[in-house]
């Protein structure tokens, strides 16, 4: 099998670039979405439910993705066709999401048009994601994989944190941070604005720069023979024949995205109440009065902001923290560490109600989620060998997505089990079970094995 030759710095880092447009597309629909559909009036108990849709849209479309892209070859090359597409898409969508509630619709439509946005955007975005995590996989040799996955994790948490500012950004300058009942404001519009051009923009500049190995390099570079090339096989057969890194590892990531998940929903609800006191109000539902947090009060439209922030520092401790793994020459030891820095910091916004006192925990939040980024994706490509990379990782996303639906899924029951009675906002309890969860993880990594063995394509 001929070896695939060391690229040098810019090479690596222009197979990545567009990955840092469409992170800070999917670091305003994380930030953003249960402020939107708050603002737009959904019930906290609720919000868990409207995050089901990303996971759901996910783990149909990128194993889809990455068998049409296996067996995609044009002059525009293999993966960045796609790529190219998902961003269009997400483009548009970024440009109607944050206007549901400025059509004049009524609460519900105006959440069903929100929901459908929402699916759209992050189908796209996924349509976007994988092609960039498939291209290290075709593209760059074992050896300058974890550098390939570290630039790409590099790009992932500054596009984060352009995305995770940008409201507070436009708000500090001036821009209407408040809006009438079941309006976005437009510190929020104006971000999802500005993030789909740069989202465009990057994702031109990687289709420009990149040039994808033709057909018959890519076959010598992965060992594919042409009796290979012919064998039918299917998604099935694949994970049969799947290394044992591929089970592992996604037990790992189970706990892990379940964890992020709750973090996505109920940091919002948890900040407006514990750090910003946002006022209660009566809500009633099903003739039964509840006190809630309301989300038209200045405050909540400020914790908001603030999150934005806190997850900003989430992605700064990220990016340190991957210039310091590799210093760490036991990987697992290196993961399972990570993985226990993030679950100690989720426990720790329990006792804090200092707004500043906040970034030491999301820092440590950021540890996990860079050992998250690189490590998974890291183990599994250097144990996959044959021209079913593609496919291969987007079964791969299934350990992402399956977690996160089953978060969303049970979220609001268990918030509904771990709400004393008179609690207007309970959403902190669900934080300290995300860093429990995420301790789980780092005991799990024990059993992953970096084997030798690689699964055939």
């Amino acid at each position: 099998m001929k070896k695939i030759p060391d690229l040098n710095f810019w090479k690596l880092w222009n197979i990545s670039f567009g990955f840092f447009g469409v992170q800070i597309a999917y670091a305003l629909q994380s930030a953003n979405i249960s402020r939107i559909f708050s603002t737009l009036g959904a019930d906290p108990h609720s919000l868990s439910y409207f995050w089901i849709l990303p996971p759901l849209a996910g783990i149909i479309v990128q194993p889809i993705i990455g068998a049409l892209s296996d067996k995609t070859w044009c002059r525009f090359g293999r993966r960045i066709p796609y790529l190219f597409v998902g961003a269009l898409i997400a483009v548009l969508v970024m440009c109607l999401l944050p206007n549901a509630g400025s059509f004049g619709m009524g609460v519900s439509a105006a959440m069903i048009f929100g929901l459908i946005s929402l699916m759209f955007l992050d189908t796209s975005i996924n349509i976007a994601m994988q092609p960039f995590k498939m291209m290290v996989g075709d593209m760059v040799n074992e050896k300058q994989k974890g550098l390939a996955y570290s630039i790409q994790s590099f790009l992932c948490n500054a596009g984060s944190l352009a995305g995770y500012l940008f409201p507070f950004i436009f708000a500090a300058i001036g821009i209407s941070n408040i809006a009438p009942k079941g309006v976005i404001p437009d510190s929020v519009i104006y971000s999802f604005y500005i993030g789909a051009a740069i989202l465009i923009l990057c994702v031109i500049y990687t289709t420009v720069k990149v040039k994808e190995y033709p057909p018959q390099l890519y076959a010598e570079y992965h060992g594919i023979t042409k009796e290979a090339e012919q064998e039918k096989t299917n998604v099935f057969k694949l994970l049969v024949k799947a290394p044992k890194a591929f089970w592992t590892v996604g037990l790992v990531q189970f706990f892990c995205w379940a964890a992020f998940m709750f973090m996505w929903t109920y940091t919002n609800g948890t900040i407006a109440a514990n750090v910003f006191n946002t006022p209660a109000i009566e809500l009633v539902k099903d003739g039964v009065t509840h006190m809630v947090l309301d989300t038209q009060s200045l405050q909540y439209q400020t914790a908001g902001d603030w999150v934005g922030i806190l997850f900003a520092v989430q992605a700064i401790g990220s990016v340190i923290w991957a210039a310091t793994m590799p210093s760490i020459k036991n990987r697992k030891f290196a993961y399972a560490l990570s993985l226990v820095l993030g679950g100690i910091g989720f426990i720790s916004i329990l006792f804090i109600h200092n707004q500043y006192m906040l970034f030491v925990s999301f820092l440590l939040i950021g540890c996990a989620w860079a050992a998250m980024l690189a490590m998974p994706f890291t183990i599994l490509t250097n144990a996959l060998t044959g021209g079913h990379m593609g496919t291969y990782l987007g079964l791969f996303n299934g350990t992402i997505c399956v977690p996160q639906i089953i978060a969303a899924v049970a979220g609001g029951w268990i918030l509904k089990l771990f709400t004393t009675e008179g609690q207007i906002a309970p959403e902190v309890n669900m934080l300290v079970l995300a860093g429990v969860l995420l301790i789980i993880g780092a005991l799990c990594v024990s059993i992953i094995k970096e084997h030798k063995e690689s699964a055939e394509g």
